[in-house]
């Protein structure tokens, strides 16, 4: 997601967000919920509106957002320093980014257009045209799975964006909204839900939510100076099922182990 809704709203609406935006919601009760824990922490660029977050060979892949400050980084994940960086145009807001192959393909929020670069340099190598807002992005046996912020995910062919399957997410029947960030962890797709600590592990076949991941140990109080530093950004080393979550502007990457939940490589 982009830019916080107490931007655009005021008196005692604004109070009704606040709440809903730092507790998480209620799950359902026959849906299990799962805390994960830090196992390990590196540092992380607390000025970065982290929308996207990879691992791939020994490297984490960061996309940034905010229109002037959009960024495509690569990230040493044994001391968190930058390691390179392209800074997109100020007229792209940057969103969700996942890898295929040796392409990178970095969502833009409102301008419609999907950024396609070179893993190897971040040289650009094109643009595909996406039909709804980017929220966040994942590949899952070869496509390219999109959310838009509603309860949706859609499944495209990355080479021309034709869109080959639409997935509602529930939870106990009931449409889980505001899906943001994306991650595929031992088989399920995970799913950063704006404004809410947990994140939803979900049956990529049919939408349901199979358990929650309880994130509000991890950095508590991070919302309370502004609620755009909400938690964003999951990955997940394939090869041995190490995953890694963060936020907007988070001064950390948390290593997490989430007891009870199978995490293992796919």
């Amino acid at each position: 997601m982009a830019l916080s809704w107490k931007r655009v709203l005021s008196g005692c609406l604004l109070g009704f967000l606040t709440v809903c935006l730092v507790t998480p919601g209620a799950s359902s009760a026959t849906t299990p919920v799962f805390s994960a824990v830090s196992v390990a922490a590196i540092p992380h660029d607390p000025t970065a509106f982290t929308q996207g977050l990879l691992f791939h060979n020994g490297v984490f892949y960061e996309s940034t957002g905010l229109y002037g400050q959009s960024s495509l980084r690569r990230i040493d994940p044994a001391t968190g320093r930058v390691l390179t960086k392209r800074t997109l145009p100020t007229t792209f807001f940057g969103e969700g980014l996942a890898l295929l192959g040796d392409k990178l393909y970095q969502l833009t929020w409102r301008e419609g257009r999907v950024l396609v670069a070179n893993r190897a340099d971040f040289s650009p190598v094109g643009e595909l045209p996406l039909a709804t807002e980017g929220w966040g992005a994942c590949i899952l046996d070869g496509r390219l799975v999109v959310s838009d912020g509603s309860d949706k995910l859609f499944f495209y062919d990355p080479q021309t964006m034709a869109l080959l399957q639409t997935v509602s997410v529930t939870d106990a029947g009931t449409p889980v909204t505001r899906l943001n960030e994306l991650e595929i962890v031992a088989g399920t797709i995970w799913a950063n839900v704006w404004g809410d600590m947990r994140i939803a592990a979900i049956d990529p076949g049919s939408g349901r939510v199979l358990a929650w991941v309880d994130c509000s140990g991890l950095a508590s109080g991070v919302t309370a100076a502004d609620l755009d530093n909400v938690l964003n950004g999951i990955a997940c080393d394939a090869a041995t099922g190490r995953v890694w979550v963060t936020g907007k502007r988070w001064s950390k990457i948390y290593e997490i182990k989430v007891p009870g939940l199978p995490m293992g490589a796919r």
